[in-house]
């Protein structure tokens, strides 16, 4: 298995999130090796969902305020319904999600997760998939959606649902390790900025 040793890795989450998409994949970055931040759009805890039913609070160890896409090597987007759709309407949130395209470093989004790419306005002319109900959301922003457990786009890893979640962590594992993509960064530059709120 690929290291992590000497990474760090942001995981943008708030409450509402699918916490098995957050618990699995953080828990099988640090087996890799690397550092895991928790960042969110506030201090304290967040609170997980298992599916509809609220579950375990999660310790946010930085804020977007607190941190910068710049200080990480990688960025986690874990689903649910409330927590990307929360997100997506936090132009900080979206501005750190984009930031990491234009830089060329590694995303992995799973479930729902991939609404916030596209309000980060990323998607246009790449290959990924995510739940059922937002294909149709990522078609019209212009992706090539694929119904497969896992999508690897040059450093953009994305899955559909929890059954993914062994695919998705090998995979994002893989893409973290690699690092930066020029091919990301080449996409971010061809699609336009999202529209402010």
């Amino acid at each position: 298995m690929p290291t992590l040793s000497g990474k760090t890795i942001a995981v943008l989450a708030t409450d509402g999130v699918e916490q098995i998409e957050l618990i699995d994949p953080v828990q099988a970055l640090k087996d890799a090796g690397a550092q895991v931040h928790i960042v969110s759009l506030k201090p304290g805890q967040i609170q997980g969902f298992d599916h509809l039913t609220p579950d375990k609070t999660i310790d946010v160890d930085k804020t977007l305020s607190q941190t910068d896409a710049s200080v990480y090597d990688g960025l986690l987007l874990p689903g649910g319904v409330a927590n990307p759709d929360q997100l997506r309407g936090d132009q900080d949130a979206v501005a750190f999600v984009r930031a990491f395209f234009d830089a060329g470093k590694p995303v992995a989004a799973i479930c729902h997760a991939p609404w916030l790419l596209i309000e980060a306005g990323v998607v246009e002319g790449r290959t990924l998939t995510g739940f059922k109900t937002i294909r149709t959301d990522l078609a019209n922003a212009g992706a090539n959606v694929v119904d497969e457990e896992v999508v690897v786009d040059e450093g953009l890893v994305t899955s559909r649902k929890p059954d993914d979640i062994p695919a998705f962590n090998a995979k994002m594992i893989e893409e973290f390790a690699e690092g930066r993509h020029r091919g990301q960064a080449d996409a971010a530059r061809d699609t336009p900025r999202p529209i402010a709120h």
